[in-house]
């Protein structure tokens, strides 16, 4: 059984992380890209949740097809909980990684090691033709450093450092060691687990 899918979003690096967790977890499964027709989604919403649907939603209403789209947010406690949903803007609208990066540790600065507690939480959905829905929830506890380290992974991953990570960040692993880990692997799992069975149009 072939699941066919669009992903909504348009981050790459999103994308290839959720064609590799998808692909461990489901198999046979054909993930097409966001056609460049399709608009980018303005995501007004209050809750990750909320997020992920616009997205879908979108590209269901554009294309007739199944979509997948996931939403992630960072809480930093010492922060009240920001930069939540704004995560991958909290720099500005047009904020670059390290934008987001420099901005959080500089908001952090002089916070000590035991007061850096923070948690990354993702929505993946998938969104059918239908107007049924299947939703999977991520979370992965941890802290932030106080520097950046590690080359890989994108986003906050080299100032998290999650909790059962042996102190490193998440730059610091392998595709393999954060996903079985992080956030949006928790998340992509527990959808692809309720679409086992139901294949994509």
């Amino acid at each position: 059984m072939t699941h066919r899918y669009i992903l909504a979003t348009a981050n790459p690096d999103k994308a290839a992380e959720v064609r590799r967790i998808l692909a461990e977890a489901l198999g046979d499964v054909e993930l097409l890209e966001r056609p460049s027709s399709v608009p980018a989604v303005e995501e007004n919403g209050d809750t990750l949740e909320e997020n992920a649907r616009l997205k879908a939603v979108a590209l269901v209403e554009a294309t007739g097809a199944a979509a997948i789209a996931d939403d992630t947010g960072l809480e930093v406690d010492a922060l009240g909980g920001a930069p939540g949903v704004y995560a991958a803007r909290y720099a500005g609208e047009s904020a670059t990684y390290a934008d987001n990066v420099a901005k959080l540790l500089g908001e952090l600065q002089g916070t000590p090691p035991a007061e850096r507690t923070a948690r990354f939480r993702t929505v993946a959905l998938a969104r059918f033709p239908d107007g049924t829905e299947i939703v999977g929830l991520g979370e992965v506890s941890g802290r932030i450093g106080t520097v950046a380290r590690g080359a890989a992974g994108f986003g906050y991953d080299p100032v998290f450092i999650p909790d059962g990570g042996a102190g490193r960040t998440f730059a610091e692993m392998s595709p393999s060691e954060k996903h079985a880990l992080s956030h949006r692997g928790r998340a992509v799992r527990a959808l692809a687990a309720q679409l086992e069975g139901r294949a994509g149009p």
